[in-house]
């Protein structure tokens, strides 16, 4: 019988039909021997935890895989609204321990790694941490996707596979050393490739006014070098609900792998030089942008996740639509996370005018209504910039529509406030001068409908402050919405103890509603539940000691008050604060005045930028105070001065649980929120900090009693500017000449004299923006009271469960909602 009248006579079985997954111990068991033995070919002699890891996550996988089809599917039949958030970060750390929590399968999976003779902890160490961030802003992006799952929103996630992390840092000679931070060299277990998704990226060229057929006239942009963006997909499951997200990340290839007549010519360099350079796009994360190649590079990466991502959720619009736009902004938001994915506006333009051929109103009016900004930063300097000129060669049809754009909006500035020029130039979106500035915020806010800060404070003064006018204009766009962290990695996966005795005592709705943790304030009063709560932290604490005594040569005494500062070293976050208050301590030792004295180790963990050259010296200053301390026998175990190098999300994974104090002492005025200090907070840290970010709305949470309060306020700082004059306070604090004398003679650089120079200068500097000395004397008294409130561990100890009992407004899963209820009005989907 001829095959094709075979296929006729015979019905098609369905290929999707498969019997369901087991979530059991024998389940897991059986899946971890098949990959193991077969797909990965290992057997009982293999030592290395790679391949255990690998067999077992390709299991979990596979549970993933069946509830992202049936959660695709059920998007699809509900035809539900949908938004994207576009991220250039996120930092979502490892991901075995955290799936397994989510889908519920910790214990069963665990007994059966450990009836194998395998432990679980071994294998989620063997697991790199993805290293698609930097810091707090891809942190809170990944938080952000793990909420829209657990709350069942329709929520894609669109971002960049970086090959590289930012850097693996080591410290050498106390100096931070860059290394390549090689994340995906073992391939990368939890993505699927989708190259049937790929979308080409144009980039240099020119444009041309064409003509069609009907006598209309349009641009083109034409001899383009073009990129292929091919999607890579993560899967996202929410706790124990049976939905599982999509994040998308984009890799940069070139459209042809290499020029086969070159090649064959001989020029085997240049004939794969194309796919080089199309591949260093999404190499590594944030390049180096201090010099011009790098800026390039860094537009590059952006404007390649926007392109790609609309292209993507355009493609997938006209194949259930066809051609018709109406009811696009009323199915569709995209969140725009920072300024970087800001081009997103004029792209988005470009494809609905030059693409789809709609009139420019109409694409306006659906910009307008599907793009949502969120800002992340008081820093006017940290805003993206981009030179006309590079714009102009790089993307020059993005350019002709930023102009249009800016056009259009000075008309519509100059109809609000006739002949306010001075009002048109601040608010223009490109920026006079020697060389012309395309101001990537300002466009952001223009073809947005909705603008948010990411704290109360912060939110204030971007309409107060950098982007007062446009308040002015809309203040119905402006709008708050206070960051959180998931607790779900944050306080039942990193901290399962305490996650256990918490469940035992409330329940465990706390897991997917925060607020539920208020039932624990009653217990503060307990003096049961206080003693297994210290037991809990000392457990905690040790813990921590065994993963720095693994890395480095530092005794710790685990009772000594564990003073915890990590995050990006710059200096608004004032590390060297921490450092000065350390040296006072030091300097009260070497003085004999110990009275009263509390035992406390001080942690400071944090990469510096490549190119911030002073963000380095601290660093340098942090581990050579250490190696003077940390060595003088007068001291002892009454202080401790460790860096936590190479700090990463598995690294606070175990700092979290194991903190007493959270350091959170930038400049008032400077933090717009910060995210460390929740988890901090969430895990029993008691808080030492200055009225900046989300510290405010800690604080009326926690309450007064229980928040080491000091420093200047955003308006006192702001009022003390131009006026400031840090040698008065010197003169009057016979402590800070203390600190000031150690380290200008070089106590702490005997050996290389000079290099502390520039970080003396600029605390002295009557210019210095993050006034650190005005508030040493304040930080120093807060944490004087830090000391004595220690010494009393049942006060203490009461002290950190009403923290933790206080932290429930600081769960993504209400930041999450707010952003719903007031900004994506999206319908939770159940997943059938």
């Amino acid at each position: 019988m001829p095959y094709r009248q075979f296929k006729k006579s015979h019905p098609k079985p369905s290929i999707s039909k498969i019997a369901k997954l087991g979530m059991d111990k024998k389940s897991f068991t059986e899946a971890f021997k098949h990959y193991y033995l077969y797909r990965l070919g290992r057997d009982q002699h293999c030592r290395s935890p790679h391949y255990a890891y690998t067999a077992n996550a390709l299991s979990i996988c596979d549970r993933l895989i069946e509830r992202w089809k049936n959660t695709y599917n059920s998007y699809r039949e509900a035809d539900c609204k949908k938004a994207y958030y576009l991220s250039m970060e996120f930092l979502i750390g490892r991901s075995m321990s955290n799936a397994m929590l989510n889908l519920g399968v910790e214990d069963p999976v665990s007994k059966a790694l450990y009836d194998l003779g395998i432990e679980i902890e071994e294998l989620i160490d063997a697991e790199p941490d993805a290293g698609l961030g930097n810091g707090g802003l891809g942190r809170l992006a990944a938080c952000f996707i793990d909420s829209c799952a657990t709350l069942q929103l329709p929520v894609v996630g669109y971002g960049l596979r970086y090959e590289y992390g930012m850097f693996r840092q080591t410290i050498e000679n106390g100096y931070q050393v860059e290394k390549p931070d090689h994340w995906l060299k073992n391939g990368n277990v939890w993505e699927l490739e989708r190259p049937e998704y790929t979308q080409r990226v144009k980039f240099w060229g020119h444009t041309e006014i064409q003509t069609d057929e009907n006598g209309k006239s349009h641009t083109v942009w034409v001899n383009t070098h073009d990129i292929l963006a091919v999607p890579f997909d993560m899967p996202v499951p929410g706790y124990k609900n049976g939905t599982v997200n999509t994040l998308r990340l984009w890799k940069a290839t070139a459209t042809e792998e290499f020029d086969l007549e070159e090649f064959n010519a001989g020029d085997y360099a240049e004939a794969v030089a194309q796919k080089n350079t199309a591949e260093n796009i999404t190499m590594v994360l944030y390049p180096n942008d201090a010099n011009e190649n790098g800026k390039e590079l860094r537009l590059q990466q952006q404007y390649l996740l926007a392109s790609a991502s609309l292209q993507d959720v355009i493609d997938n619009w006209v194949g259930r639509h066809g051609a018709d736009f109406t009811d696009f902004a009323a199915k569709n938001c995209f969140q725009l996370n920072d300024t970087h994915p800001s081009i997103s506006v004029a792209e988005l333009m470009r494809l609905l005018v030059d693409i789809h051929g709609l009139e420019w109103e109409e694409a306006w009016k659906i910009t307008r209504q599907t793009m949502a900004y969120t800002n992340h930063t008081l820093l006017p300097e940290a805003l993206e910039r981009w030179s006309v000129n590079l714009m102009s060669r790089m993307l020059p049809r993005l350019m002709e529509i930023i102009f249009e754009i800016n056009a259009r909006f000075m008309a519509e500035v100059s109809t609000h406030w006739p002949g306010d020029f001075d009002r048109m130039r601040r608010m223009s979106i490109i920026e006079e001068g020697h060389e012309k500035q395309v101001r990537m915020a300002y466009l952001a806010i223009v073809g947005s409908y909705s603008v948010n800060g990411v704290a109360e404070l912060h939110s204030k003064l971007l309409q107060e402050g950098l982007f007062k006018d446009f308040y002015e204009l809309w203040p119905e766009k402006f709008n708050n919405k206070t960051n959180g962290v998931t607790p779900r990695r944050w306080l039942a996966g990193c901290n399962p103890d305490l996650a256990a005795f918490i469940t035992k005592t409330i329940g465990d709705g706390w897991i997917t509603d925060l607020s539920q943790l208020e039932k624990l304030k009653p217990y503060a009063d307990d003096a049961k539940f206080r003693k297994k709560w210290r037991e809990l932290k000392q457990l905690n604490k040790q813990r921590l000691v065994d993963y720095k005594k693994s890395e480095h040569d530092v005794d710790i005494d685990v009772n000594a008050l564990f003073d915890v500062q990590v995050k990006r070293i710059h200096e608004y976050k004032r590390q060297i604060l921490n450092v000065l208050h350390v040296i006072h301590l030091y300097d009260r030792i070497k003085r004999g005045d110990t009275d009263n004295w509390t035992n406390r180790c001080v942690l400071i963990g944090g990469k510096a930028a490549p190119g911030y050259a002073m963000a380095k010296k601290v660093i340098k200053l942090i581990n050579n105070v250490a190696e003077v301390i940390n060595n003088d026998p007068d001291v002892g175990d009454k202080l401790k001065l460790v860096f936590m190098e190479n700090y990463r999300v598995s690294a606070m994974e175990i700092i979290c649980p194991g903190a007493d104090l959270s350091e959170q002492i930038s400049t008032a005025g400077k933090e717009a929120s910060g995210t460390g200090n929740m988890k901090l907070m969430m895990n029993g840290a008691l808080t030492i900090g200055t009225l900046d970010g989300a510290n405010i709305e800690i604080r009326e949470e926690v309450g007064d009693d229980n928040f080491f309060l000091f420093g200047l306020t955003e308006e006192q700082v702001e009022a003390l500017r131009g006026h400031y004059n840090p040698q008065e306070y010197i003169d009057q604090d016979s402590d800070l000449q203390g600190v000031m004398r150690l380290l200008e003679c070089g106590h702490f650089n005997q050996f290389e004299p000079g290099i502390f120079d520039d970080i003396i200068a600029s605390v002295k500097s009557p210019s210095d923006p993050w006034m650190t000395i005005a508030d040493f004397r304040s930080y120093v008294d807060a944490q004087r009271k830090v000391g004595e409130a220690y010494q009393d561990q049942e006060r203490w100890t009461r002290m950190s469960i009403l923290n933790t009992a206080s932290s429930g407004k600081f769960s993504t899963d209400r930041t999450i909602s707010d952003y719903n209820n007031d900004i994506w009005k999206l319908d939770s989907v159940k997943v059938s």
